[in-house]
């Protein structure tokens, strides 16, 4: 027997999940998205890795790379050579959105965009970052974005 459920019975039912999450679930994956930007852009390979678990996952440019560790994430970085490839100088969250939250995972839609030397907009980018609490520690487990 199939059962046909309204779309008004699901989108109810996911924003109750979404709203009914643990509070401080939510703060902690907005503060490790700060996190995550802040060595990102102090171009800080070591704090960068510590807003992360491991193994940690990343999906763009039509790949996915899984880093086993935080050495092998650390050893794979260089955000100077990045920032002279590219003419990047920052980066920002213009808009997150926590889309799912448990008291040990959240889900949060983002858009950043990326600045060059002039403090001129590059691009920017929709992604999702999946955080997650392990241990007691919160970190980005995952993220899959359109930028290359």
């Amino acid at each position: 027997m199939i059962r046909v459920i309204s779309a008004a019975l699901v989108l109810t039912g996911f924003l109750s999940m979404s709203a009914g999450a643990d509070e401080a679930a939510r703060t902690a994956a907005l503060e490790t998205m700060d996190n995550f930007l802040a060595g990102f852009n102090a171009r800080d390979e070591q704090a960068w890795a510590d807003s992360l678990l491991f193994p940690h996952v990343r999906m763009a440019s039509s790949s996915v790379v899984v880093y086993p560790d935080k050495a092998a994430f650390v050893e794979a970085m260089d955000l100077d050579a990045f920032a002279a490839d590219t003419g990047w100088r920052r980066s920002t969250w213009d808009d997150m959105k926590i889309i799912q939250a448990s008291d040990q995972k959240v889900h949060v839609q983002v858009i950043f965009s990326r600045f060059n030397a002039d403090d001129e907009l590059m691009a920017s980018f929709d992604s999702l970052y999946i955080i997650e609490r392990v241990d007691g520690r919160w970190g980005v487990r995952a993220r899959s974005s359109f930028a290359p």
